[in-house]
């Protein structure tokens, strides 16, 4: 699996103020509920029960809010870069990347795969350095897609 078959260009966008964490899990679920066809209270709900669980927020400046997602089809991703936010990382500091990362109930390995995936892209420094500088939606998709290796 690649990202480029869980994320396609309009799941990416740029969120230019730093939100409160519940805000930007809203946004997100809002998109994925218009992507998906899902119930957006479902996944919010969703998301923030496994916030309770503990943070998404990996360190780095990056977190991955995820939750399986009873009818859902297939995996959905989106990507957020945002003014640097609290999102109660696990180093404690500021988020300025997140994946999404819904998945159906039954996906099984799949989910740890794609888990996977979208750690390996944003422990590489190249990558990361090159999404700090861009500001623009398709040129973000660009790098992840250009980024997304099996090393």
């Amino acid at each position: 699996m690649k990202i480029q078959d869980i994320l396609d260009a309009d799941s990416v966008w740029v969120e230019t103020s730093a939100l409160p964490k519940r805000r930007i899990l809203e946004k997100m679920a809002h998109l994925a509920s218009e992507k998906t066809g899902q119930p957006e209270t479902l996944i919010l709900d969703a998301l923030i029960e496994r916030e309770r669980l503990g943070t998404t927020g990996i360190g780095r400046g990056v977190a991955i809010p995820h939750s399986p997602i009873p009818k859902l089809k297939k995996i959905f991703c989106a990507f957020v870069k945002t003014a640097p936010m609290d999102f109660e990382a696990t180093d404690g500091k500021p988020v300025e990347f997140l994946f999404l990362l819904l998945v159906p109930s039954n996906a099984g390995a799949d989910h740890l795969k794609a888990l996977a995936r979208l750690s390996r892209l944003l422990r590489n420094e190249k990558a990361l350095s090159a999404l700090k500088k861009s500001e623009l939606p398709k040129e973000l998709y660009k790098i992840i897609i250009a980024n997304d290796t099996d090393e």
